[in-house]
């Protein structure tokens, strides 16, 4: 038997027990139910298990109708045993259960004490309802949420900055003009620029312009790039490998944002190697059905120190760094300009192995 049973008792014969349902509507049940529902007799047997049991749990209804609860994965017995013990016949609470993958989900259980008026048969049922969309839809919504903060909150600073700094950088030109000490001179042209750096960065992530479109050879915008960062390579004795092999390699994009993007990517994997690493970064052109179209995939990889599993979550998360003079916006602004180019970025580390970020772009290949 495949489907979800009588839940009083299995079908037991005698006085009190459940009347037979209709082999039409258990079957109907079974096929229309977005919920899993498992019911045990008082004896802790499965006699009920429908085909979204099976989806959660991984079982077959052949192999553990009739069977104890035990079969069941972890906390599911458990849960069994406090709504047949407790006096409380209705609960709900939320667990986790393992995948098939390796991971967790969360699911929502409703557990339900049943009880037969001669005291012979009873039960109980649980419900389950996989909420791990959801609980997914929610992050995402909180993260958009801060994000909107953060971007007003940082317009607004850039603009009261932006107007401290005319009278500071009055202020400034004339301590230089009138102590010409080339270290004072020094110090304070770079604590300037790095006020500036910091502002600029937070106006673009707070209200980036819009992309102007155009159709571009991708690969002249990483030599364009890599340019920009070829003194910190060789004083470094960094290897870069290149490896172009997307053909054709045009997007669609802007030309500024697209570069400013690539140029976070490589100024983060030099900040995380030494002297003597390595930094590749690799093209190819790749198709599928989930693609939705050819795609220029880019892959930048260091052998740096790689991330912690605990803040890779975070990585794109505005003002999360690691780093002591970090701003943490390089890379939210990188995937930012990604999302708005109808791409996406992803990223792997190892600790002490080195990070990959892989980005996909759309191929102007396939524009009409």
């Amino acid at each position: 038997m495949t489907g979800f049973e009588s839940i009083g008792g299995a079908g037991r014969p005698g006085a009190g027990s459940a009347p037979d349902v209709s082999p039409s509507v258990p079957q109907a049940l079974d096929h229309s139910l977005a919920c899993a529902i498992i019911s045990v007799d008082r004896q802790r047997r499965i006699t009920g298990f429908t085909p979204k049991a099976s989806e959660l749990t991984g079982l077959a209804a052949e192999a553990v109708l009739g069977q104890a609860v035990s079969l069941l994965p972890e906390p599911l017995p458990g849960l069994f045993q406090e709504a047949l013990s407790e006096e409380v016949s209705h609960w709900e609470r939320h667990v986790l259960l393992p995948s098939s993958s390796g991971g967790q989900f969360t699911v929502r259980v409703s557990a339900l004490a049943l009880h037969a008026a001669d005291g012979a048969g009873g039960g109980a049922v649980l419900v389950l309802h996989d909420v791990t969309p959801v609980r997914f839809l929610d992050e995402n919504l909180r993260r958009l949420d801060r994000l909107a903060s953060i971007g007003t909150l940082s317009a607004s600073m850039a603009h009261e900055v932006k107007n401290a700094m005319v009278a500071i950088k009055t202020f400034v030109d004339l301590l230089v003009r009138q102590n010409q000490e080339a270290a004072l001179a020094e110090i304070v042209g770079k604590e300037m620029r790095r006020i500036d750096s910091i502002v600029s960065q937070m106006l673009r992530f707070s209200g980036p312009a819009r992309p102007a479109f155009a159709t571009l050879p991708l690969h002249r915008i990483l030599e364009d790039a890599l340019t920009l960062v070829q003194h910190h390579l060789e004083g470094r004795k960094i290897r870069l490998v290149r490896d172009f092999q997307a053909d054709p390699d045009t997007v669609r994009g802007d030309l500024y944002q697209l570069q400013q993007a690539f140029l976070n990517l490589f100024l983060n994997s030099l900040q995380a190697m030494g002297a003597h690493g390595e930094l590749r970064v690799t093209t190819e052109l790749v198709e599928g059905p989930e693609l939705g179209g050819p795609q220029v995939r880019v892959s930048v990889r260091d052998t740096g120190i790689g991330i912690a599993p605990e803040n890779l979550k975070r990585l794109f998360d505005p003002f999360f760094t690691t780093k002591p003079d970090g701003t943490g916006l390089g890379l939210p602004i990188t995937r930012r300009i990604l999302e708005e180019h109808h791409g996406s970025i992803g990223v792997t580390s190892e600790l002490n192995e080195g990070t990959t970020f892989t980005l996909l772009l759309p191929s102007a290949s396939r524009q009409p």
